[in-house]
């Protein structure tokens, strides 16, 4: 128990938090403790019945069940990988930076959830990270199941279709690499990359509540270079941001 309770502790804090209530949540709703009704995105019980909660626990909670376990499994083992990933690599010293991502992903989730009738965002929150872990990594060869190999750019896509196969949704999977794709774009791509202006910027209350770290050294991905030039003035209050190597996928 030792073991595993120092395991838990060397998780990142905001994944480890993530990471917990993605568990308690679902076994909560599995134990009938509370009924697992309460925890879906209902579009007319949030907007017209004020429970507000139901964005927090829909993004929470998965219906864990004989036909669905493995599934549940598989996408808790990529929040907890690529989350760590980006917490320790890209966003390493700023946590503030992460959470603000997270926040907006979810909440551009939230928004296409109600308009498409969506009641679980579990898997859709997963994918937005994993989807910029693999921008922020894109030429890196990753290593799959059964030994295929490819660009990190293709992850989100073959897991897409892997999630499909053992029993997914291809639309929460799609939403969660478009939503993404808009946080990369708006955040790398469209200012660091094409010279456009910035969008997105850390609200200074997460910089309050979460404070940078200075002198981390991050180890993931190699963004191209006139991003490098941009990070060093634009993201973590204006210290030089080493993106290091990265590593393959699977490997601790």
């Amino acid at each position: 128990m030792s073991d595993l309770g120092d395991w838990f502790r060397s998780i990142p804090i905001i994944t480890r938090y993530w990471f917990a209530g993605a568990i308690v949540v679902p076994f909560v709703g599995k134990l009938g403790l509370i009924n697992p009704s309460y925890f879906l995105l209902w579009p007319d019980a949030f907007l017209y019945h004020f429970q507000i909660w139901r964005p927090i626990t829909a993004t929470f909670f998965f219906p864990v069940g004989p036909g669905t376990g493995f599934l549940y499994l598989v996408n808790l083992y990529f929040l907890y990988q690529y989350s760590t990933r980006l917490e320790t690599g890209a966003f390493d010293g700023r946590p503030a930076d992460y959470m603000f991502m997270l926040l907006f992903n979810w909440v551009c989730i939230v928004i296409t959830g109600l308009i498409m009738d969506m009641q679980l965002l579990m898997i859709p929150l997963i994918m937005s990270v994993l989807y910029v872990w693999a921008q922020l990594n894109r030429e890196m060869i990753v290593s799959f199941w059964f030994g295929t190999r490819f660009k990190a750019c293709y992850l989100p896509w073959v897991i897409l279709v892997f999630n499909y196969i053992i029993g997914g949704s291809v639309i929460n999977e799609l939403i969660g690499n478009l939503v993404g794709h808009l946080y990369y774009f708006l955040m790398f791509k469209y200012p660091m990359d094409l010279g456009g202006r910035t969008f997105l910027c850390t609200p200074q209350c997460l910089y309050r509540w979460l404070p940078s770290r200075r002198g981390n050294v991050s180890g993931f991905g190699v963004p191209p270079a006139s991003m490098r030039r941009a990070a060093e003035h634009q993201l973590g209050g204006g210290g030089r941001h080493n993106w290091g190597q990265g590593f393959r996928l699977g490997d601790q």
